[in-house]
């Protein structure tokens, strides 16, 4: 079979019945990916029904030992292989999978060479916060008489009313599982929840022209990404944004990964966050400012991106930021980012 190094799409219609000698028998079925560990030994999953784990490791498919491994080797050759079997698991468990019960869940990618995470990316989002005063030194307003792209990074279209894209890094130190817990840190008591849908990169991309930028997608995650909102208090430089994102357990991510062509349009997924059972965002991929496509090229534009990096696409309205009173994240509470079609991150929070 043919080795396909484009993107998820291309790579399971290789998968697809009639495409290899054991189509009819075995028709290939939808999963989900990830990391877990049972009885203290690490192992690459693939999870059918949300509920089944197959250990990759002990199934005949010659699959590496990590995702990321997994993700930078893919080829229309593994994709036959997995869909095929999660047909057979689902017709019958085989002896090496799990209840998803009885298995911790890990960080999907522990170790990406880049997090990138885009800032402001729905206007609700943008405005509430402009409506808290969290202007200075971020993505508040583009100068309404000069319209700009970046030289060399963006173009700008002439009818195209967007201020420019902006990303940010988060440290991979920050990410955990789901079911891990949130750790408050000391005195910083303006801690707040950004539920988002994450793109996971699948193969080198440097420059990517925006009509391919989905080729390099393999697949997508929840992340929540958690925000302190409070201030530096010497004033310097506007926002910080290692202070604000990247303090240890502020990224939990997964639960699990969704190869692209399971997903569908990445434009067209239901996005909500609860906080102890109470709705804070309820929204829709749909209002991106910038879309997955766009931030794929723009990334693209500054660092070559690699197998396994991720590509946060920003959070839509609701955050406690933006509402009166103020809800900040607090010792013994309980967050749940559910995203349409990539499943629910939940995560406790805890004081330090």
């Amino acid at each position: 079979m043919k080795k396909v190094l484009g993107g998820m799409v291309a790579a399971l219609a290789l998968a697809a019945p009639g495409c290899s000698s054991g189509a009819a028998q075995n028709p290939p079925a939808p999963y989900k990916l990830g990391m877990f560990q049972e009885g203290g030994r690490a192992f690459a999953g693939l999870v059918v029904g949300d509920s089944l784990v197959v250990d990759l490791s002990r199934a005949n498919v010659n699959a590496p030992a990590t995702l990321h491994e997994l993700i930078a080797g893919w080829d229309g050759a593994m994709a036959d292989r997995l869909g095929r079997l999660a047909g057979d698991a689902q017709r019958q468990a085989p002896s090496f999978a799990f209840q998803l019960a009885q298995v911790k869940t890990l960080v999907p990618i522990p170790d990406p060479d880049a997090i990138l995470m885009a800032a402001r990316n729905y206007a609700e989002h943008a405005n509430e916060m402009a409506q808290a005063g969290r202007t200075l030194g971020t993505t508040t307003v583009i100068d309404e008489k000069v319209r700009v792209g970046i030289p060399g990074l963006w173009t700008r279209q002439a009818n195209d009313p967007r201020g420019n894209p902006y990303l940010f890094p988060k440290l991979k130190s920050s990410l955990i599982a789901d079911r891990d817990a949130i750790v408050l840190p000391p005195g910083r008591e303006k801690i707040d929840y950004e539920c988002e849908l994450v793109a996971v990169i699948g193969r080198q991309a440097k420059r990517v022209p925006l009509d391919r930028a989905l080729d390099y997608v393999f697949g997508y995650m929840a992340m929540t990404d958690v925000s302190d909102r409070e201030d530096r208090a010497d004033g310097r430089y506007g926002s910080d944004w290692l202070i604000s994102k990247s303090y240890d357990t502020f990224g939990p991510s997964g639960p699990f990964i969704v190869p692209a062509a399971f997903v569908g349009d990445p434009q067209n997924l239901r996005v909500r966050y609860t906080l102890n059972g109470s709705v804070m965002q309820d929204d829709s991929t749909a209002l991106m400012t910038h879309t997955v496509r766009d931030l794929v090229t723009y990334a693209s534009n500054i660092s070559t991106l690699r197998p396994g990096d991720l590509l946060g696409t920003g959070t839509p309205g609701g955050v406690g930021e933006g509402r009166t009173p103020p809800v900040y994240l607090k010792g013994g509470d309980t967050g749940v980012c559910a995203i349409e079609k990539i499943g629910s991150l939940t995560n406790p929070v805890r004081r330090s």
